[in-house]
């Protein structure tokens, strides 16, 4: 699970800025994503070993949850706790964590790869795999990891870069002038694909590969999102895209059109005191209830990484405050 990784992990679960949830939020499930949190503290400061006691602790609590295993696997690798990092890869692959070239590529794994079971399981997954990705098309799905990495690389070099110099700063100029120009260069070769292809589904370049293009259209202005997002809609319709992205995108056109977002996806950040805050919403009463039919957690569960409190009756009362604090800002 290292810092360039981190967005990969479990089935995507942070990808730049964003984290996709897929269970509902109770007191019971906050002390689940209060361990969680303080597993991925500890492994940020590569306290490992303790990391993987707060995993273990998180998934004793709900052992139904599917998700976190493969960080959790990773976290014990480098614990140098082999029994519960085997464990807990296999069961995040059976999870659905099927992205086999991360994994024998994911250095944080390095301390099991002689294990015999470890062997056993990327086994079975390359043969899985391997039927699986028959029908692929192989020079578009390698274009489209590639840029992937490029994508996330960049970003998780800024997001380490801001938790050490702060927003502002030559390194963070630096580095977001980098961004821009990578983000530039990928959206030209993803919108040839676009337009000559359409929204390649999963089933013809992988779930990873397919996210991209998710990915490098979220990250261009407002005029590309507008011009692609009926294309998504559509996607998403045909099972080409998942509707759990969509509704980020939605919601990200919908804020820089000066309009309410829908899901409670995008984030701001107070610039005089730094905490962040849900950009506007609509009808915050039934976020909940939008979320769940595009398969989002809880937004109470969501905004937990960002270290705010959801309360829907405050949030109403804060609502005009919150719209002033965003127009000033665009």
């Amino acid at each position: 699970m290292s810092p360039k990784n981190r967005t990969n992990k479990e089935n995507m679960r942070k990808i730049t800025f964003l984290a996709l949830f897929t269970t509902i939020f109770t007191c019971y499930g906050q002390n689940y994503e209060d361990l969680i949190k303080k597993a991925d503290s500890s492994y940020n400061a590569k306290n490992y070993k303790l990391a993987t006691n707060f995993f273990d602790k998180a998934i004793k609590e709900k052992p139904e949850s599917k998700k976190n295993f493969y960080n959790a696997a990773c976290a014990a690798s480098l614990a140098n706790d082999k029994k519960k990092s085997t464990k807990w890869l296999e069961i995040a692959i059976n999870n659905g964590f099927d992205n086999l070239h991360h994994i024998n590529t994911d250095t944080d794994l390095d301390n099991i790869r002689n294990e015999k079971k470890f062997k056993n399981i990327i086994s079975e997954l390359k043969k899985k795999t391997e039927i699986i990705e028959a029908n692929y098309d192989k020079p578009l799905q390698k274009e489209l990891l590639d840029i992937f990495k490029e994508d996330q690389d960049i970003r998780n070099q800024y997001v380490s870069a801001q938790k050490k110099y702060g927003y502002q700063g030559k390194e963070m100029d630096s580095l977001g002038k980098i961004m821009l120009l990578k983000d530039s260069l990928n959206l030209i070769k993803i919108v040839k694909i676009l337009d000559e292809k359409g929204w390649v589904g999963k089933d013809k370049v992988g779930q990873q590969a397919n996210q991209t293009l998710f990915l490098v259209i979220q990250h261009s202005d407002l005029q590309v999102q507008k011009k692609y997002l009926p294309m998504m809609r559509e996607a998403v319709k045909k099972g080409n895209a998942n509707s759990s992205s969509l509704a980020l995108l939605e919601d990200r056109v919908a804020i820089r059109e000066g309009r309410k977002q829908i899901y409670g996806s995008q984030i701001g950040t107070n610039p005089t005191t730094k905490e962040q805050y849900v950009l506007p919403l609509e009808d915050p009463d039934n976020v909940d209830k939008r979320r769940s039919e595009v398969g989002l957690g809880a937004i109470a569960e969501y905004v937990a990484y960002w270290n705010i409190t959801w309360n829907v009756e405050q949030y109403k009362k804060d609502l005009p405050e919150i719209e002033k604090l965003s127009k000033s800002q665009k």
